[in-house]
């Protein structure tokens, strides 16, 4: 019975640390990540927006985003007539959990309708207060490291799936004109 209630007791300051890190992102947390990276954009002179995000309350973000951009590939519909791909540059994410906790992400570039966005990857989850300034460096610092390694991407690295396939997915038709569509003979046969 003691180690029940000492179970209950734990549960009980599991639900305040909760409130306590919601409080925590309000009450200056978000700013003080947003100025953080807002001062490292600036000092590094990178072409990035930070942005908060508050579309539902308690799951904040704060994103540091490298934009987006014709990505340099395009489909011609016409004589005179394109349409671009847009490439999502990346961005580095600050976004409290749903117990108050902040996780770190890395969203990859991509580009719209080639392929699959790659997974974010997760750099770390943090309590408030455990957020300190040296982190901020190294997130930007392992963000741009990564981001560098989508964009410089080539075959020479071993074990990396390349092909047909893994740009443009299993079960994708593709059409008699070589066109994807419906109709088509599907690539995985």
């Amino acid at each position: 019975m003691i180690n029940l209630k000492r179970r209950a007791q734990q549960y009980k300051e599991v639900l305040q640390n909760t409130i306590s890190y919601r409080k925590t992102w309000g009450d200056g947390l978000r700013d003080f990540i947003k100025a953080q990276l807002e001062a490292l954009v600036q000092a590094i002179e990178l072409q990035a927006t930070v942005e908060v995000r508050a579309d539902v309350e308690n799951l904040g973000a704060v994103v540091l985003n490298l934009g987006d951009v014709k990505s340099g590939m395009y489909q011609h519909l016409g004589a005179d007539i394109e349409r671009h791909l847009i490439k999502h540059n990346g961005s580095l994410i600050y976004q409290q959990l749903f117990n108050g906790k902040i996780i770190v992400l890395i969203q990859y570039p991509y580009i719209e309708n080639y392929g699959q966005p790659r997974p974010p990857h997760t750099v770390a989850i943090y309590r408030p207060e455990e957020l300190q300034e040296p982190f901020f460096i190294r997130h930007v610092d392992e963000f741009l490291s990564e981001i560098m390694k989508w964009e410089d991407f080539d075959d020479d690295e071993p074990n990396k799936r390349i092909g047909f396939n893994f740009n443009f997915g299993p079960g994708m038709q593709i059409g008699p004109d070589g066109q994807e569509g419906a109709g088509g003979q599907n690539i995985d046969e």
